[in-house]
């Protein structure tokens, strides 16, 4: 496939591609050789923008948090390819480094940069937002990591507007590292989880957007149909519960029609509508399998028409 041009992340300068592979099924539902497949099949086709988290798969029974990690840092070693990749991860929900507090951020900064392999974080987010924390403490630390050349960007998930921009009013302030990215819950059917107040304060301070949850737990792949049995309690809390709203049902009748006119999947859709949003750089989505890939890459090559993407926007208000 023809390698799409990547796109700057907010102020910063790294360049990523317009799909961010996540790396949450990767030592969970995705072995290590399973997670090499998928790995390699990304980068093959253009990808260089790896999402993980401390704390990935900490939920799993026998795990403890930091398998992505892991398995992302294994495969680097094995690859030798470091340089080529951007790799993002998280900090505040691991197990053994819960919270934002100055020194919690820097012990858990060391693990990641021990799990992955590597001597420097692209891209370190905040992965929930801790109010009790001050701002002023956190960016203090991340500045730190910055200045020592752990990490090269900083970014923020699950804020809200008001600690963001308190948080970006003392780094100009101060003089310290500011966050250039924003990792919000969007898509198709979870628009106000993000448009609104967050979203118009990522535009005016020119932060990229880098939404998770991009295509609704399933749910905007088109797998799952109102005639359809859904399994398992992860499945019904997420796709399932969209499958009764008037606006579930309008988005994917919107969905099949557009990718049918352009003879792609579902998702691809889905995934190409929230790459043309306002300041979105790039969405994060998964694959457990290097079958699942093509239908994800493909966005980046879809261009659809102002008429295509009114329609899904008029059919997800």
């Amino acid at each position: 496939m023809t390698v799409s041009p990547l796109r700057k992340l907010g102020s910063s300068d790294l360049e990523v591609f317009p799909l961010s592979l996540g790396g949450n099924v990767f030592g969970w539902t995705a072995d290590e050789s399973q997670s090499f497949a998928v790995l390699d099949a990304y980068t093959a086709a253009g990808g260089n923008f790896l999402d993980t988290a401390d704390s990935y798969s900490a939920w799993v029974d026998g795990n403890s948090g930091g398998e992505s990690e892991t398995v992302i840092g294994k495969w680097l070693a094995a690859r030798g390819n470091r340089d080529d990749v951007v790799i993002a991860t998280k900090v505040s929900q691991h197990p053994d480094f819960p919270g934002l507090t100055a020194t919690n951020i820097k012990a858990a900064a060391d693990a990641s940069l021990q799990r992955l392999g590597t001597d420097h974080i692209d891209l370190y987010y905040t992965h929930f937002d801790k109010t009790e924390v001050p701002v002023e403490e956190i960016i203090g630390a991340l500045d730190e990591l910055v200045k020592a050349g752990k990490v090269r960007a900083i970014g923020a998930s699950n804020i809200s507007a008001a600690r963001l921009a308190e948080s970006l009013a003392f780094s100009d302030r101060e003089g310290l590292a500011r966050y250039v990215a924003l990792q919000p819950h969007y898509n198709l059917v979870s628009r106000d989880t993000y448009e609104g107040e967050l979203e118009a304060l990522a535009a005016r301070e020119g932060l990229a957007a880098v939404p998770y949850s991009a295509l609704a737990s399933g749910f905007l792949t088109g797998k799952y149909r109102p005639d359809t049995t859904v399994d398992g309690p992860r499945a019904a809390a997420g796709a399932g519960k969209h499958l009764d709203t008037e606006r579930g049902q309008k988005v994917l009748a919107a969905l099949d029609d557009i990718a049918e006119a352009h003879r792609v999947p579902v998702a691809t859709v889905a995934l190409a509508w929230l790459a043309s949003r306002p300041t979105v750089a790039a969405p994060i989505a998964s694959a457990r399998t290097v079958e699942q890939l093509p239908a994800l890459l493909g966005m980046a090559e879809l261009v659809l028409t102002e008429e295509e993407a009114a329609r899904l926007t008029e059919a997800s208000a």
